[in-house]
């Protein structure tokens, strides 16, 4: 008598699983959206991940349950050949991770009737690119409130006896935008004059156009009077 075997990701789908696995792929992608809506995604988020997914896939070049740490590898090798930043690699390697993540949980038992593959993970150790989130252990405590305004105060005595006062007070209005604003410091860095309004509402407005948290909103920016105070 042939042995069972469990089946994680779900029940078998009644219905017949579609054969194409571009069309299929396409209705996991669909779907894996949908769930981003659920979630609660903001619309300028999902437009944005959309198009990161679909640029992953086409690179990868095969449907998500065929690819292999080989073509992860591949993929992100590529795209440090061309010069691709490390924040990039890790956009790629990790929206595809997500995706992946969905097809186990939701797609595993259709696409092991529909096409005999037994979902693995192709993102090991090896290809992912490390990067500190909320599950890696701090190696040090956040700095104290005392600390913090220590390190101001610091900045503003170097302003007072810089040579240049411009490349000091510069520092000190980055570290300001990057501590009232929740800036990445790439994202700090890519600002430019045109994107700072300080006559827009009580506080001003830091229009932030590149990295991670890039979009057509308006960032309150709650540095502005205090810095024409200090500065």
């Amino acid at each position: 008598m042939e042995s069972l075997r469990l089946i994680p990701g779900g029940a078998v789908a009644v219905e017949p699983v579609v054969s194409d696995p571009v069309v299929f792929q396409r209705e996991c992608v669909d779907a894996f959206v949908a769930s981003w809506r659920a979630r609660g995604f903001s619309p300028v988020t999902i437009d944005n991940d959309i198009g990161l997914l679909e640029r992953a896939l086409a690179a990868l070049g095969r449907p998500a349950w065929e690819v292999t740490s080989e073509d992860i590898d591949r993929v992100v090798g590529d795209l440090a050949m061309a010069g691709r930043s490390a924040s990039t690699r890790r956009e790629y390697v990790q929206i595809f991770k997500g995706f992946h993540r969905f097809l186990q949980v939701r797609k595993a038992a259709e696409i092991e009737a529909g096409f005999g593959v037994r979902l693995v993970c192709p993102v090991d150790e090896f290809n992912a690119s490390r990067h500190v989130g909320d599950d890696s252990p701090a190696v040090a405590p956040p700095p104290s409130p005392e600390r913090v305004d220590a390190f101001f105060e610091f900045l503003k005595i170097r302003i007072a006896g810089a040579r240049k006062y411009g490349p000091a007070a510069r520092d000190y209005a980055m570290f300001r935008t990057l501590y009232h604003a929740g800036l990445r410091s790439e994202e700090a860095a890519l600002l430019e004059i045109a994107d700072v309004h300080f006559g827009r509402g009580p506080f001003g407005k830091l229009h932030v156009r590149f990295g991670k948290v890039a979009c057509s909103a308006l960032l309150g920016l709650r540095i502005s009077r205090e810095l024409c105070r200090e500065l």
